[in-house]
């Protein structure tokens, strides 16, 4: 990968000029169009996607019903002369003013730079990347894996961090806005009521990309993203929510699959049909890495022994509840377990990384009878026993699984039958903590589940994975306090993996 020289004047504080937006040196701040920022995402060897949404202000966007033109342009260079593409597109108030810009064509593992105009105004340049090509292996990957925002409770100082780190990648991996208000000793506010139309999910991801540090990590490197439960809400599962369930409940999973995809810098194909939208995917980083990236929420099983009357997670102990261990439930739905079987059977690339929402290791409590959570994967056993057959039977090159969900850092040994800790793992499991989002207290040993490495939900932030054809490095990166935007960060653990070998090692 293309390193580029920008971590001295990042140390100093001095950000690269294309980091910071330019337009506003040409448009009254009332009349600025893009107060949401840009991104892009989705990086193929020859592709990318660049993003960004019309709007003047977070509530409503301002920007009424007429179409307008934006003109986008792709270079080489950050002063954007030396022009590689440019074009014209249409926001339209359909999509909330959005533009998606799907680019092919382009060279192979190298950096470009990309910039919108429209309305006489400039959004400055930011940065993006294409992937290696097939056939070739890069020396290195490095990128950040990401999840759970709650905008009220803390800063995004981790990403301020994360900026300072130079990755190629993000990966998001769910959270990215909650539809609600919750937590303690609040830093912000929505200002307003949970989301649960278009409208109340459009004003939601718009206040949060209003924050500065979020919009200049979108515009330093691609994204990779997939959803969890509060881009909709909290657990759902399917067509049910914690409240509500059926077509009341599609109706509103409707509106937030349009929102989602509205503000992510995603492709056409990834574009809403009422309340089913395609998310899973692959993506490749020349043969070092191929990326799985997994969809838990539209497809799955209601969860295990709900309450009468409710949806949503709880804790059920196996004795208590039969229907935890039915080999019929599915995680992923049959659809999606069939696609990645396939994608791991045909898998050759150096790492194989499945991308999913939440924690993947059993992780019971330590009370008697021992009870578990059934809104993770903890709540379809037999589910995730299938998956981690499969991909021991693939023989997929160095699996492994990142996910986030449970604000705690974690790591862990899988196997498919984690009642056995004398056989062998059969993959690698590094799960994040939050951005922001408040965490509950994860003792650091567990006596009962010796497949556990490391456990510790006391502070925020995100993974940092550097993959080389010989290692795979996670270092826990933790800021010290998510209410202040200035804070530090620290290194809770780091882990190494070696090719060749599913087993973790301290360094």
């Amino acid at each position: 990968m293309l390193l580029l020289p920008r971590r001295g004047l990042l140390r100093a504080g001095l950000a690269a000029p294309w980091l910071a937006p330019l337009g506003h040196l040409r448009a009254r701040a009332e009349e600025y169009p893009f107060a949401l920022g840009v991104a892009s995402g989705e990086p193929g060897p020859d592709s990318v996607v660049l993003w960004t949404r019309l709007a003047r202000r977070w509530r409503d966007g301002g920007m009424g019903e007429a179409p307008v033109p934006v003109d986008w342009v792709l270079a080489r260079d950050e002063g954007l002369r030396d022009v590689v593409r440019r074009g014209r597109a249409m926001a339209v108030a359909e999509d909330a003013h959005s533009v998606h810009v799907e680019l092919s064509g382009l060279e192979p593992d190298r950096p470009y730079w990309y910039g919108f105009t429209a309305l006489g105004a400039e959004s400055g340049a930011a940065r993006t990347r294409t992937a290696p090509r097939p056939g070739t292996m890069p020396a290195r990957l490095r990128f950040a894996v990401a999840s759970c925002q709650q905008y009220e409770q803390g800063f995004y100082a981790a990403y301020r961090h994360m900026l300072a780190e130079d990755p190629d990648l993000v990966v998001f991996l769910g959270d990215y806005i909650y539809e609600a208000s919750w937590g303690r000793n609040l830093v912000r506010s929505h200002e307003g009521p949970s989301a649960r139309d278009l409208e109340g999910y459009r004003d939601r991801y718009a206040l949060y990309k209003t924050d500065p540090d979020l919009q200049a990590m979108h515009r330093a490197c691609p994204w990779l993203v997939t959803w969890d439960d509060h881009e909709v809400s909290n657990d759902y599962a399917a067509d049910r929510g914690e409240a509500e369930e059926g077509a009341a409940f599609l109706g509103r999973r409707a509106a937030a699959y349009k929102a989602f995809w509205e503000h992510m810098p995603l492709p056409a194909s990834a574009r809403p049909d009422g309340a089913s939208a395609r998310i899973h995917r692959r993506a490749g980083f020349g043969d070092l890495v191929g990326f799985h990236m997994l969809d838990d929420r539209q497809y799955r099983a209601y969860q295990a022994c709900q309450r009468p009357g409710r949806g949503g997670g709880g804790y059920v102990s196996r004795e208590g509840c039969a229907e935890l261990d039915d080999p019929a439930r599915s995680m992923l739905g049959a659809r999606q377990e069939s696609w990645l079987r396939e994608g791991l059977a045909a898998a050759r690339a150096r790492w194989t990384v499945l991308a999913q929402q939440t924690r993947m290791a059993r992780l019971g409590t330590q009370r008697t009878p021992v009870t578990y959570w059934t809104d993770g994967w903890d709540g379809y056993p037999a589910a995730r026993a299938r998956l981690l057959e499969d991909l021991a039977a693939s023989r997929a090159p160095n699996p492994l699984v990142i996910g986030g969900d449970i604000h705690a850092h974690l790591v862990a040994e899988l196997r498919p039958d984690f009642d056995r800790p004398e056989t062998p793992a059969v993959a690698v499991e590094f799960t994040g903590t939050s951005i922001t989002s408040q965490g509950r207290q994860y003792r650091e040993t567990y006596p009962a589940d010796p497949h556990i490495a490391y456990a510790n939900g006391s502070a925020r932030g995100y993974l940092m994975m550097t993959l080389t054809p010989a290692t795979a490095t996670a270092e826990l990166r933790a800021i010290d306090d998510p209410r202040d935007r200035d804070t530090g960060i620290a290194t809770q653990q780091r882990f190494v993996v070696e090719a060749g070998r599913a087993a973790l090692h301290q360094g």
